[in-house]
């Protein structure tokens, strides 16, 4: 596994999709997160499938060659109503995911709801609710046309709150019950 950089390092986030892909770009810089750049890819003009997965592995390649970013943090595809929706963006993640591979960057996955409880501390929040909170975070007025863009961004911002857990000598735990079994003398 590749490591990421210590003290500063610059985030890409990628929300996947096959009509539009969001990402954003975040510079950390001794736990101080800034905006550096988000916006959207639309492929809703494409009719083959393979042609946009084609797109989002150029433009994600793209964005890792002129920003060159320390790792990538990508949205986990999701199971709503429709499984043919969860393939196409199994897919779509897949190829931003072979894209990043292609450039030796290290890749972090987080779930829509981890996301969504990192950046406005509910789980079940709405893309304005995100977008909103982003705003606050990283100061800027902007409203992107496409939430998806905001959604990219949060990615990258998730994973930014989530280095604490990273670092050398922290753990990482799936849930109360491995805290309590491992932590035996804070249980009261």
């Amino acid at each position: 596994m590749i490591k990421e950089k210590a003290k500063e390092r610059l985030i890409l986030g990628i929300d996947p999709g096959t009509a539009i892909m969001g990402y954003g770009l975040v510079q950390e810089i001794k736990g101080n997160v800034g905006l550096v750049s988000l916006g959207v890819v639309k492929m809703d003009h494409l009719d083959d499938h393979p042609l946009k997965l084609k797109r989002i592995f150029e433009k994600t390649v793209s964005l890792i060659d002129q920003y060159k970013p320390d790792c990538l943090a990508i949205e986990a595809p999701f199971y709503g109503k429709n499984v043919q929706v969860l393939l196409k963006l199994g897919r779509a993640q897949g190829v931003a995911i072979a894209a990043a591979l292609s450039r030796d960057i290290p890749i972090f996955e987080y779930s829509p709801r981890k996301i969504k409880q990192s950046i406005t501390g509910n789980g079940n929040a709405g893309k304005e609710q995100v977008a909103s909170m982003l705003q606050r975070l990283l100061k800027f007025t902007e409203t992107p046309q496409y939430l998806d863009a905001t959604d990219g961004l949060a990615v990258a911002v998730c994973h930014s709150f989530q280095r604490n857990m990273s670092e050398p000598g922290k753990k990482s735990y799936s849930g109360w019950e491995a805290f309590v079994k491992d932590n035996p003398a804070r249980k009261k």
